[in-house]
């Protein structure tokens, strides 16, 4: 492991505690055990069914953006986002994402820096319909940040997301209408700032990255990968609601909808892999403003956190493991094309 990777790791661990002394402090075990044997966890096979029907829904919304560079097939893709997942959830910095590129690279020859392009964009969406989940809500969390000192700081956090998220995808829009001027901008910027030797790397890498920003150029593309987004988080919240079923409370499903939009922000605040402390604690938070007793919140989130993590991780890894593919090995493959 690097110097950089090792401090990554043990400063992702170390907030990973953080939050989960947040997240679990003042709760009873008992009280939480008790929570946990009275569930009825037979409503995590309907939970599970649609949470795949959203992952298929990643892979169809990744078709569209790919089909500028080649035309494949949601099927042929499904098991490459999953193995992103896998990546995501068990490897440090969401790393992921750049193993689906480069599985990608392997599979369909399409350059790494074009279809980290199209993740990219991907992930500015999320970020878009995770901040339009809470301010469908505001009103509502404004009432909840009484409750719980954690949700206070959404609003905060919401804010300055809304100005990252909605500048970067300005900027993606931007770029993929005027192709030719933002290289030409790119260029002169490369040409003053960097020295000779990095000059054409990154000139070549931009011009492919450009060219995974293609499915964004018409109007009609950009909505259509909007509205995909809404429907993959509804599909997302749709698990939420499934596995209450299974927990002795009841809320909304518009509280579910603040609730995933609240944990899938605070998820991109650097954690140990699979997001552990940062997707828990402001779930629990959530639920307890809305009366929820804190043991049966924090059974009903470390379930749902699971019922999240293991199948998708699991699916992704038997995938690793019929494709063969070795994650140091792909990685080769990255820095080669870098």
């Amino acid at each position: 492991m690097s110097g950089v990777k090792r401090w990554q790791f043990w400063l992702g661990l170390v907030i990973s505690l953080v939050f989960l002394y947040i997240a679990l402090r003042g709760l009873h075990l008992d009280e939480l055990s008790q929570a946990f044997q009275n569930a009825n966890y037979w409503w995590l096979l309907p939970g599970v069914a649609v949470y795949f029907v959203a992952v298929w829904a990643r892979a169809w919304r990744w078709h569209y953006l790919l089909k500028p560079l080649k035309s494949i097939s949601t099927s042929e893709l499904f098991p490459t986002v999953a193995i992103g997942y896998f990546g995501n959830n068990i490897l440090p910095a969401r790393a992921g994402e750049l193993l689906r590129a480069v599985v990608l690279k392997k599979d369909e020859d399409i350059p790494i820096s074009a279809s980290l392009a199209t993740i990219i964009v991907e992930r500015v969406f999320d970020g878009v319909v995770m901040l339009g989940f809470i301010f469908i809500n505001l009103a509502e969390l404004a009432l909840l940040t009484t409750s719980s000192g954690f949700v206070g700081d959404i609003r905060t956090l919401a804010l300055g997301g809304t100005v990252i998220f909605i500048g970067a995808l300005l900027v993606f829009l931007a770029a993929a209408m005027y192709p030719g001027r933002a290289q030409a901008i790119l260029a002169a910027f490369v040409s003053r700032f960097l020295p000779e030797r990095f000059r054409e790397p990154i000139l070549g890498f931009s011009n492919r990255f450009l060219g995974g920003l293609a499915a964004l150029r018409s109007p009609r593309g950009a909505l259509m990968i909007f509205l995909t987004s809404v429907v993959i988080w509804l599909l997302e919240t749709g698990k939420y609601w499934f596995l209450m079923h299974a927990f002795p409370f009841r809320v909304s499903f518009f509280a579910l909808m603040l609730m995933n939009g609240i944990v899938n922000l605070a998820t991109t605040i650097p954690s140990a892999p699979g997001y552990v402390g940062t997707f828990d604690a402001p779930g629990i938070a959530v639920l307890q403003a809305y009366n929820v007793p804190k043991a049966t919140a924090a059974a009903y989130t470390l379930a749902l956190h699971a019922a999240l993590w293991l199948p998708i991780t699991a699916l992704g890894g038997y995938y690793m493991f019929k494709k063969g593919i070795h994650y140091s090995a792909e990685m080769e493959t990255l820095r080669a094309e870098a």
